[in-house]
């Protein structure tokens, strides 16, 4: 049985021909193409070439030549089922289950793309030719489009009587029709309508150039009618799985780095007849994890471009929330604010095109930034309102699927938090971002403290305490187990230390076989020496700081495993999650 077509392009929509290749083949950027040796023959000087905006792979030696499937075929000698199959899960896709259905899809497919290229191209032919369409070219004309773009993008315009539904229904099922979306039964009525009489329409086509969808615009002023409208949901077309212009848009992957990801196909068009043609629409929805996976398939850097309005800001916004969980190490995602009451359209049509490119590069906001400043806006200094704050940056950060990147943003936000209270307590920052002051006056000391962090230097205070105090510390070695260290260096030495311990009754600093260095490091920066200068240094003041530090160490490990409850009950809300994170919160509340 044959796969999908639909399957087979999605898995080519989310992997470009280099990042296939370059699993098996060393390739080097030569201008819009790759190079590299080929894997057909053993050659000293490449003659091997990708070209992703091409779709395909050329071996000037051999004359072997093909897209990712053969590419996988030829070089690991897999049958064609193999291959989609591994190349599936590379673009991180569900294997494909073969059902009783797919025969019956293949034929409604065939059907549907059908009905939708001959409705396009029929209401594209006719806004070019027909003189009574001249209102419709009027008013594109105003929006300063011209002939090519409406080619480009093979817009068209469907009369307020349209009658074409009465021509199709001769060649096709009216269930086939009414399928597509194009077309619903008025029951009032009782007659077919055409859903975008008396709009422009813009093809919503799939990666593979095929329109799928429409989205509709009105060109006369109405209080009834939306401005907007696109194509319902069918079984070829989900909103949340389709970006407009990205058929387009994705060849242009070698030219540029990034991407700008506007509101309406009227921006696009827009920013396209000035020149800038790697822009993108998400259909008038909030952005879907799937739209980000597949923009990151061909670009580094998303830069999030909605109108300059409240209702673009709160758009902006939900699509940051949304988007921020898929951010990864390699990838980019920034916002755009245009001055108030533009729109990318108007704003470029003003300024053009360099002044966009400028202004996009000296006002583009990362994510985490644009999400810290706009819950700041909101949040007054009091401990109430900023313990809200800090509530739902953690929440948010939580949610980033990216362990590094989670780490990171969280970083931000709580460090961002600090310099707005500048009098909290070191102790209660959070576990990756605690920082301590130098307690030596030099520069070179200061700067150097400054990069450790928190639990590090508790951590230094344990094992200075326990190096210089090893008899005593002997004597209660019950107290160092269980003893909760982070840094894996630190946990060495200290386990180290211990085991000595059990084996010797007179242990000398000597003997415990540490690197002086680390040592030299633990005794310069442990905060506990300046302590220890003030006390009289008995045993039961060595033992009480040794609990101190201990139960420090162990308040760090219970928040950060309260960190990680507090995000799984985010995510699977389940009674067994919030009763363990109850009861750790009990045990931080005694501690």
């Amino acid at each position: 049985m044959k796969y999908p077509k639909e399957y087979l392009e999605e898995i080519k929509t989310r992997l470009k021909v280099s990042t296939v290749v370059s699993k098996y083949v060393s390739l080097k950027k030569r201008g819009k193409e790759y190079v590299g040796l080929s894997p057909f023959k053993n050659e000293k000087t490449p003659s091997f070439t990708v070209n992703d905006e091409k779709e395909f792979y050329h071996c000037f030696a051999t004359s072997e030549h093909g897209n990712i499937f053969d590419f996988v075929m030829k070089t690991q000698n897999f049958k064609f089922g193999e291959a989609v199959k591994h190349l599936a899960n590379l673009a991180g896709m569900q294997p494909y289950i073969f059902s009783k259905q797919d025969e019956e899809r293949e034929k409604k497919w065939k059907i549907y793309s059908s009905i939708f290229l001959e409705y396009v191209d029929f209401y594209h032919n006719q806004l070019l030719k027909n003189e009574k369409y001249s209102k419709a070219r009027d008013y594109l004309k105003n929006r300063s489009l011209d002939k090519d773009q409406v080619k480009k993008f093979k817009i068209g315009f469907v009369e307020k009587n349209p009658n074409l539904f009465e021509e199709l229904k001769k060649k096709y099922q009216i269930d086939d029709l009414l399928e597509t979306g194009l077309f619903y039964l008025d029951e009032k009525k009782n007659i077919y309508v055409e859903r975008f009489r008396g709009r422009l329409i813009f093809p919503i086509n799939n990666i593979s150039g095929q329109p799928i969808a429409l989205g509709g615009r009105i060109i006369e002023k109405s209080d009834f009618l939306a401005k907007y409208v696109n194509s319902p949901e069918t079984l070829f077309f989900k909103k949340g799985s389709n970006l407009y212009n990205l058929d387009l848009a994705r060849k242009l992957s070698n030219k540029f780095d990034n991407i700008f990801l506007v509101e309406g196909y009227m921006d696009v068009v827009g920013l396209s007849k000035n020149g800038i043609e790697n822009a993108v629409a998400n259909l008038g929805t909030s952005l879907t994890d799937k739209q980000i996976f597949t923009l990151n398939q061909f670009f580094n850097d998303i830069i999030i471009c909605f109108d300059g309005d409240e209702s673009g800001y709160k758009a902006a916004l939900r699509a940051a929330e949304n988007s921020i969980k898929d951010m990864k190490p390699e990838k980019q995602i920034s916002f755009l604010f245009l001055p108030d009451q533009e729109d990318p359209d108007s704003f470029v049509n003003k300024n053009g095109k360099e002044y966009f490119f400028d202004y996009s590069k000296q006002n583009k906001i990362p994510i985490h930034q644009f999400i810290f400043n706009h819950y700041k806006k909101n949040t007054q200094n009091n401990p109430s309102s900023m313990a809200i704050f800090e509530k739902k940056l953690r929440s948010i950060a939580n949610t980033i699927k990216d362990n590094y990147i989670k780490k990171y943003v969280l970083e931000y936000f709580i460090e961002k938090i600090s310099g707005l209270t500048p009098y909290t307590s070191q102790n209660q920052k959070n576990f990756y971002t605690k920082k301590t002051r130098s307690l030596e006056k030099t520069k070179k000391h200061f700067n150097e403290s400054q990069s450790l962090s928190g639990v590090e230097l508790k951590e230094f205070s344990l094992i200075y305490l326990v190096v210089n105090n090893l008899n005593l510390m002997r004597d209660h070695i019950h107290l160092l187990k269980d003893i909760k260290l982070f840094s894996e260096v630190n946990k060495q030495i200290f386990e180290k230390i211990v085991f000595k311990l059990n084996l010797e009754n007179n242990l000398s600093i000597d003997q415990l076989d540490i690197d002086t260095q680390l040592i030299d490091k633990i005794t310069k920066f442990a905060p506990i020496k300046h302590i220890l200068q003030k006390k009289s240094n008995k045993d039961h003041e060595i033992i009480e700081l040794l609990e101190d530090i201990t139960r420090d160490l162990n308040n760090y490990d219970l928040e950060f495993r309260i960190q990680e409850l507090e995000s799984k009950f985010s995510k699977d809300l389940s009674e067994s999650t919030f009763n363990e994170l109850k009861e750790l919160k009990k045990k931080q509340n005694i501690n």
